[in-house]
Formats: C-alpha cells, structure tokens, sequence
C-alpha cells in the first residue's frame, strides 16, 4: 500500500534530527561495496597467473559479481518492506562480510568466482538500500537533501577513484588475498553502528507478497543485458552470439516485465508506474547517462597511461589521485548550491566540467605532461562529484515513505544499465581502432577517438538535463 506524501515542512536547510547520523552510518558499509567492486578489477591479471587461467576465466570473478548485483537490486523494496530497513541493511553487510572472507580463502578460480557471487548479492542489496534509508531519515523534505545527498554518495563518486589505488598497493606489497580481506574491518565496523545507531523502522514492516513472476522475468533479464553488455567489452565487436543472444534475451524479458509491472501496479516487484512521475522518469533517464560517463571513462584513463605511456599498474592508479581530489572537494559545494540554484542548473554545471575535463585527452599523447593531466583530472572530479547530488534528489522529490525504496530501485537499474552501456561502447571503439592500428600514432588516434566519445556522452547527459526540474518543490 503507498503511503501518501508528508505535508511539505517550512522551507529550511536543516535537516532532521539523526538523519546525518544515518547518512554517515551507512556509507561506512557501503564504501566497503563500492570501493570492492573497483578495487579487484585491476588485479584481474595477477588473479589469473596466480590460478592459471586465461583472462577470459578469471575477467568473471568481476562478471559474476555484477550479475549477482542485478538479481539481487530487484528484491531489495520487497525485502526492505518485509524485514525492515535496519535488520535488511545488517544482513546484507554480513552477507558481504561472508563473501569477502570466503573469497580471501578461494583455492582455484571456479571457488574464487562462487565466492564473488556471494559478496555481489550482498552488494546488491546494499546500493539501493543506502539511499533508500537515507531518504526516509530525511521524512518526504527535500529541502536540505542536498547535503544528505553530498554525505550518502561519497562512496559512489570515490569508489573507482581510490579503489584501483588500493589494489595497486595490495597487489605490489601483498597478497592477493588482501584485496579481500581489506574489506572486513570496514564491514565489521558498519554493522556495529547499524546495531547501535540506525533507527529501529521494524513497526513499518508489512508481510507484502513476493512477486515470484516479477522476479522471475527483471532479474535474468538485468543480468542477461549485463552479460551481453560484459562480453562487449573483451572485444570483437557486438556481431557475435556471447553478445547478440544475451541482449535480445535480456531486452525481451525486460519487456515482459515492463508489462507485467504496469498491470500490478502496487503489486509488481518494481513499481514501473511511478515513473509516471516527471522527476523519476527524468532523473532515471539522466542517471543512465552519468553513468555511462563515469564508468565508461574509467575504462579509458587507466588504459591511457599504461598502453601509450608504458606505466605501471599502480603509478597508473596513483595518477587518478587528482580526480577523486576534485570530486571530495566538490561534494559539500554542491549540496549548499543545490537549494540555491536548482537541480538542473547544478547538473548541467556538472556535466560541463567532466566534458572540460575529458577533452584534454582526446589531444594528449605520450608526451603530455603529466602535471597538465593531473589538472584536467581535478577539472573532471569537480562534474563528477557535482552531478549525482542534483539528480538522485530529484529522482525523490515528492515521493511517499514507502515509494522510496521503488524508487532507488529503479534509479539504480538505471545508472548499473548506463554505466555498462557506456563502458561497452567505449570498449568496442577502442578495440576496434586499436586493432586496425600498425603504427605507435594509429594507437594514439584510437584514444583521441575514444575520448572524444567519452566527451560526447558527458555532452549529451548536459543536454538531457535540461529535462530536470528547475527547482525542487519544499
């Protein structure tokens, strides 16, 4: 049953009593989610010459924890409903804590894969859960949000910032091992606080039917998509059946569940009927976009330094420093401006500066200095950390308590599904004209193509914002 939206409160940028609190509790865990899902994804070569295997076995333990993400989104409204915010939240930060224990003791890649599963589910969860209790500590007043906005997606914006870092020094100073066990004291350290100090929201518990044939249809379709999406990114192009077969199976079930969701309405595991709502469906489509910008040029940078400059893995890592720099330092300038000039007009400044900051590559070359990259880099982490905190409180505005965890569901899918398509489509540019490349400068060309790509999307996510409202409403 959708609770109907509080009454407005006075217009005040203060914000509740122990929302804050809640805010930062949360990101304790999930900056351990966040953080992992960037932090292996560098060692996927040492993992597969530590077992033997070839890239294409190993690349799944970064696969399968995205799939398990997928399937595991789509449950968290229901299960929030049934079990309660808290006693959900500390469940799946032990489930996580038990996938990242079990993977820290894998003994060949298939054990290694499973385990990732584990901790992937338990992610999934977490991500939409973050926000969705952050939101409601808030009580249905937007305004304010920006600066709980600011705190709840710090892990978001510096996750694939310090995530590589970490791997890099783990993986030139220890064992592998502790790309995983990294995680536990952080992990240990959420669930503590979320016992102690996250509100206790049990009284709200409904016993809500599982939508069997919901589920049934969302999450292998997400997870299809993926995988198409994933088998992109090795290369070879899209014309390939590991490809072509995933995405239209994944497209199809995705479809049925669009109609399914439509006729249940209140019933349907994702309530689809709520993008009805300008600000969700906007922001949604938005949120796509700022992903692919985010994750699809992540894919870039580190490529750069190593295949044209000949870096290491880690001096590559350390060389993103600069971004999270200036994405940290954008965050709290970004929740006071929010309440100031409005949603769209922040995004729209954000946008502009990850395009600013990502033209210099598409002109640099492996003499660059690397002291001007750095500060291009600052330029892009300032968009970076400016965009989401204008969009995901849009996508809340005016929202019912128990439409929430709906709606960060969906806005959730839609920035997992941007973000792989973004990374796809810049991986089947890149491969495509590095592969026709015979010379040190054809190479080049292929990054300043891929670049410029990458520039494009952040101009079109500018573009796009101007759908979002001007202002929140109080």
């Amino acid at each position: 049953m959708t609770s109907p939206t509080p009454a407005a409160a006075p217009a005040t940028n203060r914000l509740p009593a122990g929302a804050m609190r809640t805010a930062w509790i949360l990101i304790v865990g999930g900056f351990a989610a966040i953080l992992d899902s960037t932090i292996v994804a560098i060692a996927i070569d040492t993992l597969g010459r530590e077992f033997a295997v070839p890239v294409a076995t190993i690349q799944w333990i970064s696969t399968g924890y995205l799939l398990a993400l997928a399937v595991a989104i789509p449950i968290t409204g229901w299960a929030q409903q049934r079990f309660g915010g808290k006693r959900l939240w500390i469940f799946a930060l032990a489930l996580f804590l038990l996938g990242s224990v079990l993977c820290a003791t894998a003994w060949d890649a298939p054990s290694l894969i499973a385990f990732r599963v584990v901790q992937g589910l338990g992610g999934g969860i977490m991500f939409p859960l973050m926000q969705s209790l952050a939101v409601q500590a808030v009580g249905g007043r937007m305004q304010g949000m920006g600066k709980l906005m600011a705190v709840v997606t710090v892990p978001i914006a510096l996750g694939p910032i310090i995530g590589p870092v970490i791997g890099g020094v783990i993986l030139d100073s220890l064992s592998w091992r502790w790309l995983f066990l990294v995680n536990v004291p952080i992990v240990l350290i959420g669930i503590v606080l979320a016992a102690w100090k996250l509100p206790d929201d049990s009284a709200r518990r409904v016993k809500a039917k599982f939508d069997i044939v919901g589920m049934l249809l969302l999450a292998p379709g997400l997870a299809l998509l993926l995988l198409g999406l994933s088998n992109v990114e090795s290369g070879d192009g899209i014309a390939r059946l590991d490809v072509l077969l995933p995405l239209i199976a994944g497209a199809a079930l995705i479809a049925a569940f669009t109609f399914w969701s439509l006729h249940r309405r209140e019933r349907a595991l994702v309530q689809l009927r709520l993008l009805g709502r300008r600000t969700l469906s906007s922001s949604s489509i938005v949120l796509a976009l700022a992903g692919a910008a985010l994750y699809g040029a992540m894919l870039l940078l580190p490529l750069y330094w190593q295949s044209l400059r000949g870096e290491t893995v880690l001096t590559a890592a350390l060389l993103l420093i600069p971004q999270g720099v200036g994405s940290l330092a954008a965050r709290p300038i970004a929740g006071l401006l929010l309440d100031r000039i409005g949603a769209r007009a922040l995004a729209i400044i954000g946008f502009a500066l990850v395009a600013l900051g990502t033209v210099p590559f598409a002109f640099a070359d492996a003499g660059t200095s690397n002291v001007w990259l750095s500060a291009v880099l600052v330029i892009r982490g300032l968009g970076l950390g400016t965009v989401l905190i204008p969009i995901m409180t849009v996508s809340m505005t005016g929202l019912g308590h128990d439409d929430i965890p709906q709606a960060t569901m969906i806005t959730r899918i839609a920035q997992q599904l941007g973000g792989a398509f973004g990374t796809a489509a810049l991986a089947v540019v890149l491969t495509t004209l590095l592969d026709s490349a015979t010379t040190p400068a054809g190479a080049v060309d292929a990054f300043h193509a891929a670049f410029w790509v990458a520039t494009g999307v952040s101009v079109l996510a500018l573009l796009t914002a101007l759908v979002l409202p001007r202002r929140e409403p109080a």
